[in-house]
Formats: structure tokens, sequence, C-alpha cells
């Protein structure tokens, strides 16, 4: 058990100063009981850190004086905007101040690089996390969905259209450009910075007309990206997603913090979508423009 005063009892080291196999084992030590645990393993958790531009310089893990694992927090960096992820502290030594030294910690390095501008998002009620967040001067800026889709869902035959495929370069190019603010998962970098990206395009019968980006991994089917240029959104949504699930009918589905007020949401629920949970997006600090990507 730590001291009263844990600020006397805490050390700070850099997560470049340990590999990936320990990170992750520190990470799932501190997510046994969360009310949604996702473990990670070595792989994942470096796939994690490259896809969302992790600083291991500037992220943390917490152990005591004589190397006892207290927790892990990590600070993604884009230019005039940083993001806190994967706070967690071990079961046995939390509500001792662990996690706020440091969300503050970390906190303080990004102002250390003159960024103020800062997002995270919390399990909808995990209250603990919540309530320091606000203490900590960060403000709800709205919610946002898991969703996921069996590929024992009922299949669906293409809608007709013109449909045409996007190789990554094609793909990249589209969400580079005006698709609003976006949580920091789905941001254009977080594309750009993983593998397997491709597309679709495709124009109705009407005209309506739009764009869908997605990952492709092994067995899963992630990071979404929509665009209707013409119509209505949630049509050319459902037409997309009927096109992508006809082309892959054997890959499970799973989209991180889709925006609850999204325009393609109900296409989703149409095409056998269920949502896992919710997450709630914080921000703490003026926005920048460059969030708008």
């Amino acid at each position: 058990m730590l001291p009263a005063d844990p600020n006397t009892a805490v050390k700070l080291i850099p997560v470049s100063q340990f590999t990936d196999e320990q990170l992750a084992a520190i990470y799932n030590q501190t997510r046994v009981d969360y009310l949604v645990p996702m473990p990670m393993n070595a792989a994942r958790l470096g796939e994690y850190m490259k896809t969302y531009d992790v600083s291991r310089e500037h992220s943390l893990v917490a152990t005591t004086y004589d190397g006892e694992m207290l927790g892990v927090n990590m600070l993604g960096l884009r230019e005039d905007r940083a993001w806190i992820t994967r706070l967690g502290v071990l079961p046995t030594t939390r509500r001792h101040g662990v996690g706020r030294i440091l969300m503050e910690s970390l906190m303080q390095n990004a102002a250390n690089l003159s960024i103020d501008f800062m997002m995270l998002e919390v399990i909808k009620n995990n209250t603990p996390a919540h309530q320091l967040f606000l203490k900590l001067g960060f403000y709800e800026v709205g919610e946002l969905l898991v969703l996921r889709r069996s590929p024992l869902a009922p299949a669906v035959d293409p809608i007709v259209a013109d449909a045409q495929r996007l190789d990554r370069t094609e793909a990249l190019v589209l969400v580079g450009h005006d698709r609003g603010t976006q949580p920091w998962t789905n941001q254009s970098e977080s594309l750009f910075n993983a593998f397997e990206v491709s597309g679709l395009r495709l124009t109705l019968a009407d005209g309506s007309r739009g764009w869908l980006v997605y990952q492709r991994q092994k067995f899963l089917l992630t990071r979404f990206a929509f665009k209707t240029e013409v119509g209505d959104p949630a049509t050319v949504a459902y037409a997309l997603l009927s096109h992508l699930h006809n082309q892959y009918p054997r890959l499970d589905t799973q989209l991180e913090n889709i925006q609850v007020n999204d325009p393609h949401l109900s296409a989703y629920y149409k095409m056998g979508y269920v949502e896992a949970f919710r997450r709630i997006e914080m921000w703490r600090g003026t926005p920048p423009p460059s969030i708008q990507k």
C-alpha cells in the first residue's frame, strides 16, 4: 500500500524504457476488473501506439521506488493537439492518487511541448475516471458508440449501383479532406498510419453518391470513414455497407467511437450492427483547426 502522500512514493518512468511485452502485461493487470477489459498482447499494443501516434517518450509507467508496478498512461501527439489514452491503475493500488499523478504528469508533458488542447474518451458509467477527468478540467463534448457486426448476421444483397473499388492511395486522398470534427481514433492520421486501407465509391440510380474508406485486418473489418456527397446519408451508407459485406461475408466487424449524431448511423443498425458499449468524449482547452481532420 502506498503512503498517505503518493507524490513521495510514486516513480514515473517513460514507456520507452519498457518492451511491448512488458507494457502489455502492465496494461492487462490494470484492466482485469474493468467494465470492458479489452486485453492486449504485445503485437496489438505496438500497432495501437503506431496507429494513434502514441509517444513512448512522453507516456508513463508508474511504479513504487521498490519497483512495484502501479499503473500506466499514454499520450498521443499530433500537431497542436494531444490525446490521453490507456490510463490504468492496478486494482490493489487504486484510490491513492496514482491515476491523478499519471494524468497531471501527461498533461504537463503536453504543456512542455506547447500543446494546450487535449482529448480523451472514458467508458460510460466508469464514474471514478469520469469524475477525475472533470476535476482536471476536461469537459464532455458527446457520446461515442462502439458497434459490432457478426459474420453470422443475415446476408444482404448488394444494392444496385455503379460501384468502384479504391486502392490505398485513392482512399487516403479522400479521408484527408472535409470530414468534420472526429475523435482521435477516427482522424485522418489514424487511417494514414493503418495498414490494409481500401475504399469503395458508388453512385446510385437516383444520382446519390458517396464513399467508404475502411481497414481490412486478417479477420476483421474496422476503421470506417463515410462521406455522402449527394443524397440521403443513411441510404448511401446502407448501399456502401451492402457492397462491403457482400465482398467480405466471413469477416467480423468492429467500429470504434462512432458519434451518436452521425447521419449514417441508422444504416449500421439496418445492416445488423449492434451497440457493444458507449464512451464519453471529453476535451480540455480550446480546439484548434487541426481536429477538423
